[in-house]
């Protein structure tokens, strides 16, 4: 099998195995399943970077922009509030970095952003098993 079909299996494999995982996930799962596609593509940004490979390295880096967009998307400012609004912030430089990682061909920004997302997903599945499933923090009574 040549290189090019080997890649298109694989990513069709991906895609159906990403879909069949989104489909039963909870909400605390799939912004999980977000962060870690982001960081998937951007190491194989990373790889395309190394070998230059300048338009799959392109479309790597455009696949974790629209990916990190879905994050941006996901917060909710009211019940958020402030860390919502951090993460906002956090998530537009991201992008900011990854579009000037493709410009430059920077290696170090790339990690810069997978090393912010790791910290990110790190404090998301830290969050305990009863907050993962509530609508906000105010639904947890103390006690």
């Amino acid at each position: 099998m040549s290189s090019a079909k080997a890649d298109s299996a694989i990513k069709a494999y991906g895609k159906v195995n990403v879909q069949a995982g989104a489909e039963y996930a909870t909400p605390h799962r799939l912004i999980t399943m977000l962060i870690d596609g982001a960081l998937e593509k951007i190491s194989a940004a990373k790889g395309y970077m190394q070998r230059k490979e300048i338009e799959n390295k392109g479309n790597y880096i455009s696949w974790a922009i629209s990916i990190i967009e879905g994050l941006r998307a996901s917060l909710d400012g009211e019940k958020g509030g402030e860390i919502a609004a951090n993460l906002e912030g956090l998530y537009s430089y991201m992008q900011k970095r990854l579009v000037e990682a493709n410009i430059n061909n920077s290696e170090e920004m790339l990690d810069e952003v997978s090393g912010l997302l790791k910290t990110i997903r790190e404090a998301w599945i830290g969050i305990p098993q009863d907050l993962q499933t509530k609508e906000s923090i105010e639904d947890i009574k103390p006690g």
